[in-house]
């Protein structure tokens, strides 16, 4: 495989850069929201970037690391960054899964998912585009960790369709089970893509690169 060029790392570290600016603000909105309007769905959507800001970072840190060091070695970087990833997804599911009671143990209604289905809507434009080009570059640089992020972007599409069909369903028929069926719709993808990343980690721990 061809030595990753400079230009290549760069821009790698502007796609965890946006993915970190992006998914501030779009956690932040989806947070504020997601209480306003006592939307479960939302209120995780908005964590689930929250969890992209994180992963972004590790990516970034990761990124600068491998720029500084001269032997190239990204093993410990990759590792970590992985780590996070993995362990912020399953932080995020026991908190679903908390709210999910507590909603279904209190019946409680959303206000409205009208932001729901405008933010899942902005979401799916823009994280089709930025998953492509993460894994595009991941493969380039050859780097489990880049590509794992991209995966994790993918998977903010399929969350952000979750969170699409619960709000609309729920905005037709008025039943609140579709917002915690939302939420646990995300508990799905989050452990799949928590998985992925920590046997990921594992992997390259037993490979003896480090």
């Amino acid at each position: 495989m061809k030595t990753p060029t400079t230009q290549q790392y760069s821009q790698a570290l502007g796609l965890s850069i946006f993915t970190i600016v992006y998914n501030t603000l779009e956690g932040v909105v989806s947070l504020l929201l997601g209480a306003h309007d006592e939307t479960l769905t939302l209120f995780g959507f908005g964590l689930d970037s929250i969890i992209e800001v994180i992963s972004g970072i590790g990516i970034l840190i990761m990124i600068r690391r491998i720029q500084r060091t001269t032997d190239g070695n990204k093993s410990v970087g990759e590792i970590l960054a992985l780590k996070i990833t993995g362990y912020s997804f399953y932080a995020l599911i026991v908190l679903l899964i908390i709210s999910s009671i507590l909603a279904l143990v209190t019946r409680h209604h959303p206000v409205t998912t009208v932001w729901g289905i405008a933010i899942s809507l902005i979401s799916i434009a823009v994280m089709l585009v930025l998953a492509r080009l993460k894994i595009t570059a991941g493969r380039k640089l050859d780097s489990k960790a880049i590509i794992a992020d991209g995966n994790c972007t993918m998977v903010c599409v399929y969350m952000s369709v979750v969170l699409l069909v619960s709000s609309l369903l729920y905005q037709w028929t008025g039943l609140a089970y579709f917002d915690v069926l939302g939420s646990v719709g995300l508990c799905w993808f989050c452990y799949g893509e928590g998985k992925e990343a920590i046997e990921a980690a594992k992997n390259i721990e037993h490979s003896g690169c480090c």
